[in-house]
This record gives C-alpha cells, sequence and structure tokens, in this order.
C-alpha cells in the first residue's frame, strides 16, 4: 500500500483579487513541504500553491516566497500552469501549479531552491505535483 500524498505544512494567504493578478504569500518553513510543492520538471522551476480559489490556465499568479533557512522574501510573477481541483482523485489537495518566469531572478530563486532541497529533489518520495 502506498504511503498518503504528504500535505504540506505551509501558509498559503491570498492577499489580492479580482481583475489584477493575485498575491500569495507562501510560506516553507520545512524543507520537506518545499520538497512536496517543487516543480523541477517545468523548465524554469515551479511550485505547487493549495488554494480553494478559482483560476484559468495561463493567468497570473504573483507569490511572495519565504523559503526554509532563508530570511529573504522571493516576489515571483508566475502563471498558472495546471489546475487541482476540489475532490480531486488520490486525495489531493486543491491548488494550481505556477510556472516561474524565464528570468535571471528566478533562475536565481530556482537555484536557491534545489540547493536547499539538494539530493532529496531526485527523490521518489510523493509530492503534491506531477
Amino acid at each position: 500500500m502506498n504511503d498518503p500524498v504528504p500535505r504540506p505544512p505551509m501558509a498559503a494567504i491570498p492577499v489580492l483579487a479580482g481583475s489584477r493578478p493575485s498575491v500569495i504569500q507562501l510560506v516553507f518553513r520545512e524543507k520537506g513541504a518545499l520538497y512536496a510543492a517543487y516543480i523541477p520538471l517545468m523548465s524554469e522551476g515551479g511550485l505547487f500553491v493549495p488554494t480553494t480559489r478559482d483560476y484559468r490556465l495561463g493567468e497570473d499568479i504573483y507569490l511572495l516566497l519565504s523559503l526554509p533557512e532563508d530570511n529573504q522574501r522571493y516576489p515571483v510573477a508566475g502563471k498558472v500552469a495546471w489546475i487541482t481541483p476540489a475532490n480531486a482523485s488520490g486525495g489531493r489537495t486543491q491548488g494550481v501549479g505556477v510556472r516561474f518566469p524565464a528570468d535571471d531572478k528566478t533562475r536565481g530563486l530556482r537555484m536557491r531552491i534545489e540547493e536547499l532541497l539538494g539530493t532529496s529533489i531526485s527523490s521518489s518520495k510523493p509530492t503534491q505535483t506531477i
């Protein structure tokens, strides 16, 4: 029997809504939560964001990230790349996959995330991502 998919212990707080891109503050306190949310398969990287708000594919979404063991907050202007709806199969958490933009600033963030995750990035442990 497979272990259930871990629920990432993080805060996802919508700050703005409406016609402008939404802003979500995402705080990762533990590397395990970051591992469960990180999407290394996207060419520029990305993150799973748990949310009950309805999004459309390609919609702009602005993230303010806090990483474990790092006091800096990282702004990311991403796009919704996939949607996990409410009541998804396998008990998956409702939310969206956010694709990082292809810019130097975000490449630095991706390198920082991969540095924090180290060899666990190639683990076979289940995640919230694809």
